[in-house]
């Protein structure tokens, strides 16, 4: 439950702090980048060292990377036969593609599934979600960002991300089967866990609601994507193609329901897709997935 109130706390901050005359109007600028060059790498650093690479992992695997993969091609087919611009369909395909499977996700399982439940929304969110974002969502970033220019140009920016140089570092040590000393583990703990207060205040500050927006009809279509057709999509696969039971399977499905992910968000925001819309994803899909998984918990324990 702390996690839930952290979560719209530091929403709201972030909204209050757009009229105080004593925050800078581009704040939200620097706050991304401190999300982007400290804390995601030291997330990175702490936790993927310490995954156990197994075949038990596919499924909630498939949550992050088949999500992802379903996101480009729904979004990047319709967004050309439309003709939108790169930056709509790239922030869409981020915004739509990357759950918020750990700070909404987490206290979520853990009040309906217990620890047991936990164990596996973990593995959704750190070699899952976390890594996709990493890889594919700076790929993406970079491709459809008013920079990328060449093959080369996009393989630099993705080598040179802080994130990813970190996640390459981290995956090095995991193969080694070692880890960082504890004290510098517990100041990668401590580090990472700005992601959450510092993204959403950042998220606040550009969040913006307009009567009259053109976004209104895009976030719309992002926010069925993720918040019910995701869901949808792994409910059918998983359970009627693959017959999937148990609670491994229901966590995996639940998680793929989790509203946008804010690091996502920060991500599409720093490389100029649509910033206006991706912060509406965030700052109406987190509530508003709250009455959307209700009726997926339902249809689980249901069907």
């Amino acid at each position: 439950m702390d996690n839930i109130i952290l979560i719209f706390l530091c929403l709201f901050t972030g909204v209050a702090f757009q009229y105080i005359k004593a925050f800078p109007s581009n704040m939200h600028i620097s706050l991304n980048q401190f999300v982007i060059y400290v804390s995601l790498p030291a997330l990175a650093l702490y936790y993927i060292p310490k995954i156990e690479i197994s075949t038990a992992l596919l499924y909630p695997l498939g949550i992050a990377w088949l999500g992802f993969g379903l996101s480009f091609l729904f979004f990047y087919s319709i967004g050309k036969y439309y003709g939108w611009s790169k930056k709509l369909i790239g922030c869409l395909v981020l915004t739509a593609g990357l759950g918020n499977t750990s700070f909404v996700g987490f206290p979520v399982v853990e009040a309906l599934y217990g620890s047991k439940g936990l164990e596996t929304a973990i593995i959704i969110d750190q070699p899952g979600s976390f890594v996709v974002m990493a890889t594919l969502g700076i790929l993406v970033a970079t491709m459809f960002s008013r920079d990328a220019s060449n093959p080369q140009s996009i393989l630099t920016k993705i080598l040179l991300f802080p994130p990813f140089i970190a996640f390459g570092i981290a995956i090095v040590i995991n193969i080694l089967k070692v880890d960082f000393p504890e004290e510098l583990q517990t100041v990668f703990h401590r580090i990472g866990d700005t992601v959450t207060p510092i993204a959403l205040i950042a998220v606040g500050l550009q969040l913006k609601i307009e009567r009259k927006s053109k976004h209104f009809g895009f976030l719309g279509l992002g926010l069925f994507f993720k918040l019910i057709i995701t869901p949808a999509f792994f409910f059918i696969f998983y359970k009627k193609v693959l017959g999937g039971t148990g609670l491994m399977i229901d966590v995996s499905i639940l998680e793929a329901g989790m509203a946008p992910m804010i690091t996502g968000t920060i991500l599409a925001s720093n490389y100029g897709l649509k910033p206006k819309l991706s912060s509406m994803m965030v700052g109406v899909g987190i509530p508003l997935s709250f009455v959307t998984l209700a009726s997926w918990y339902w249809v689980l324990i249901t069907f």
